[in-house]
């Protein structure tokens, strides 16, 4: 029997680890660690971080959280995944608990830490917070890049700094389409519904083509200002003037925007002429309209189309 070395194990569960924190597969990552530890290789500073990260990636924070506490190399992406998972589960004040972490560590940032820091302290409305991330920003040298100056737009809107936002935006370099949607989304946020327009008009004059957030964002505003009319024109310039077909989330915003105006008549039609297979978030956006206007026959209706779907999905 030949019995592989190291050399050749590591890079072979390098990869089952990858496959598991991509499909978020728990009982094969719990399969693979048994694995690690029959061969006694789970102690291994490259596999024990690696089931580190896959633990934390698939959601299992405690397991995850009892291993780093036993790993002797703690190196600064592993601190970015805990920052990182505990933000995408909103639990803010946990991932800003493990920056601070970092810190004291003496870990060096990189440039994918203070993204996800500035998402929390959004998530927290924690505008004084915020501005000290936005200094560490230039201290440690990524005032240019561009994924950086997105959250600290994000950050400032969400804060309610608007002139914070917009001063970050005026200040960058280059922008992409996440940069322009985030202003417009800041805009859209605190009723700057005119603003969100004339920033859609720069980004397509200076040549940047927006994509599918850009129009999620600006049908978000429509639908929130109460803008049907020029909401409508959003949604059929998509795919008219820049070749992109709308997805569900764009047909989520237009009948949310369409029952809160009481046209939910037109927010039924809209989704049965769809192409796409409706999900129950565009069902149940028709039934809180159908309900707020008390719309009684159409909503029994909708509930039955919300009912089967369910039922279809238990089935398998």
């Amino acid at each position: 029997m030949i019995i592989p070395s190291l050399r050749e194990v590591i890079p072979f569960y390098a990869t089952l680890f990858e496959a598991c924190i991509s499909t978020k597969n728990l009982q094969s990552l719990k399969q693979i660690h048994s694995q690690t530890l029959t061969l006694g290789i789970a102690r291994h500073d490259f596999i024990r971080t690696k089931l580190i990260c896959s633990y934390a990636c698939c959601g299992q924070l405690p397991q995850a959280n009892f291993l780093f506490s036993f790993a002797k190399r703690q190196p600064t992406f592993l601190f970015n995944t805990f920052i990182r998972v505990y933000s995408s589960h909103k639990l803010f004040s946990q991932s800003l608990s493990f920056f601070h972490q970092m810190l004291i560590s003496h870990k060096p940032i990189d440039c994918h830490t203070l993204p996800v820091v500035l998402k929390s302290c959004a998530g927290l409305s924690s505008l004084r917070l915020g501005r000290q991330v936005h200094g560490a920003v230039f201290v440690h040298g990524f005032g240019s890049d561009m994924a950086n100056s997105n959250a600290l737009i994000t950050m400032y809107a969400k804060c309610g700094h608007l002139a914070g936002a917009r001063k970050v935006f005026d200040g960058m370099p280059e922008r992409n389409e996440i940069s322009w949607s985030a202003m417009m989304a800041g805009y859209g946020m605190h009723g700057g519904f005119a603003e969100v327009f004339q920033l859609f008009e720069k980004m397509v004059s200076e040549g940047q083509r927006p994509d599918g957030v850009t129009f999620t964002t600006i049908l978000t505003a429509c639908s929130h200002g109460g803008l049907t009319e020029e909401g409508r024109l959003y949604f059929e310039m998509m795919e008219r003037r820049f070749g992109l077909r709308p997805i569900l989330e764009h047909y989520t915003c237009m009948v949310d925007m369409l029952g809160r105006v009481g046209r939910v008549e037109e927010a039924e039609e809209l989704i049965l002429g769809m192409e796409l297979e409706p999900d129950e978030a565009l069902w149940s956006a028709l039934l809180g309209a159908c309900k707020h206007h008390g719309k009684v026959e159409m909503a029994e209706r909708v509930e039955n189309k919300l009912y089967g779907r369910r039922l279809s999905l238990a089935n398998g």
